[in-house]
């Protein structure tokens, strides 16, 4: 099989970042995939990227009628929920993460269940096993621990530098580096899934990483990861009595120790 070319853009840049209030500031990665007559989304993120991926997919021509393909990594709702958005699209996803989330009842975790219950039923979906192709080139790999059914996806293609997808099995550097992964149902499952994911992410040399809740990375020479791009987040804020004029706080350029910085003074809209 011939392996196309295949375009990357990363639509919404995830963040790796808690709030202590809400938990609104952990924003996940959308990816979006172009070649071999396919267009396809790798995770879908949460009802409040909305926005910005809908401007982002204007921005290079793609419509939601446009979208081919839906691939999760996972079940959970900053990942997966969006996926309602386009109705042409075959959506992707574990059989054993589809089968794990289904069962499980209604509670206080990151599962959409209603979400879920139509993942379960809808005749678009299509489960994947370890090692299961859905696009050219784009393979499924085991990655249990943050959930049981969790797939990474390594991507190759002729003309295009590989590209490893991790999604939450490695959400940010700090995991990959510290070897010790946050926010996982099976702490010991997720250190082997830590150690797959670096020994594929070191087999090809040049291969680009693409973490779940951080800028995508290389490897220099000492084999160390290195961002490319510059993270750039910020919050508007109304702390004053008119809501034309906010506040905008900078979430990247925190001095150490402290929690925030505020770009501008209090600008009118």
């Amino acid at each position: 099989m011939t392996m196309p070319d295949y375009r990357i853009d990363v639509l919404v840049q995830g963040f790796p970042g808690r709030a202590v209030c809400h938990g609104g500031l952990g924003w996940s990665t959308v990816t979006l995939i172009r070649g071999g007559g396919r267009t396809a989304l790798l995770d879908v993120g949460a009802f409040g990227v909305r926005r910005e991926l809908a401007a982002q997919l204007a921005r290079l021509g793609v419509a939601a009628q446009d979208v081919t393909d839906v691939v999760l990594t996972h079940a959970h709702y900053d990942h997966a929920v969006n996926f309602t958005l386009f109705p042409q699209a075959t959506v992707w996803i574990g059989e054993a993460e589809l089968d794990w989330a289904a069962a499980q009842p209604p509670g206080f975790d990151p599962l959409p269940e209603l979400y879920v219950r139509e993942l379960q039923a809808s005749p678009r979906v299509r489960r994947l096993g370890d090692g299961d192709e859905c696009l050219p080139g784009l393979r499924a790999v085991a990655a249990p621990g943050h959930t049981p059914g969790h797939l990474v996806f390594p991507l190759e293609g002729a003309g295009t530098a590989p590209v490893l997808f991790t999604g939450d099995a490695a959400k940010n550097r700090a995991e990959l580096i510290g070897m010790r992964v946050d926010a996982s149902l099976d702490h010991g499952a997720s250190r082997e899934t830590l150690a797959l994911i670096w020994a594929l992410w070191r087999a090809v040399p040049g291969t680009l990483l693409v973490p779940g809740h951080d800028l995508s990375m290389w490897l220099d020479a000492d084999g160390q990861p290195q961002y490319v791009g510059e993270r750039r987040a910020a919050i508007a804020a109304w702390f004053g009595e008119n809501v034309a004029e906010s506040t905008m706080i900078d979430l990247c350029g925190a001095p150490a120790g402290g929690l925030f910085r505020c770009l501008v003074p209090p600008v009118r809209a």
